[in-house]
């Protein structure tokens, strides 16, 4: 099976710079402009299967996508972003002011750094094992998610551990591969 692993392109103007992990802010216009790009790379994969996290940013590129090849988009939480706890909504800036370099935690201390009292690295990961065991067994999957998610989904792929996490995530807007059969 091969995986279409793609990040929502970037949201509206005031989360940008913000850490929203799993709350759901809009696309921005330069966002809602890179839907329609987006939806014709990923129709001509011709997948069989749409996945999003059920969050506003996702739905907004594969329900377009699963309308035009004429299938369901599904709905699958386990893809949601990191849970920020405490964080979420807040600058990066001032999350920094606050705890100095304790985001490093996150890589660091993997198994338990809650950023904002959220998810820690090890329990996302666990969660995108599951995410991925969930998924049918079809030929093609496009599954439009967050930069978390993908990184994880990455980095397991890659087999390196959690220093290697931040790495592993893409730019917003793009798409990302994984053949899983190997």
């Amino acid at each position: 099976m091969i995986i279409h692993l793609v990040r929502h392109p970037p949201v509206i103007k005031s989360w940008q710079k913000r850490c929203y992990g799993q709350s759901d802010p809009g696309l921005s216009m330069v966002g809602r402009n890179m839907v329609g790009p987006l939806v014709d790379r990923l129709a001509a994969l011709s997948p069989d299967m749409v996945i999003h996290s059920d969050m506003a940013r996702t739905r907004a590129i594969a329900e377009p996508l699963a309308q035009r090849l004429g299938i369901a988009s599904i709905s699958a939480p386990l893809w949601r972003e990191r849970d920020f706890g405490a964080w979420e909504g807040k600058s990066w800036h001032a999350i920094y002011r606050m705890t100095g370099n304790a985001m490093d935690g996150m890589i660091d201390d993997p198994c338990h750094f809650r950023p904002g009292g959220g998810e820690t690295s090890a329990e996302l990961v666990s969660r995108i094992v599951k995410a991925t065991s969930a998924l049918p067994a079809v030929r093609q999957v496009v599954v439009v998610t967050h930069g978390g998610p993908i990184a994880a989904r990455r980095m397991i792929a890659s087999g390196m551990d959690y220093a290697a996490l931040p790495q592993y995530i893409i730019p917003l807007g793009s798409i990302c591969s994984l053949d899983m059969s190997r």
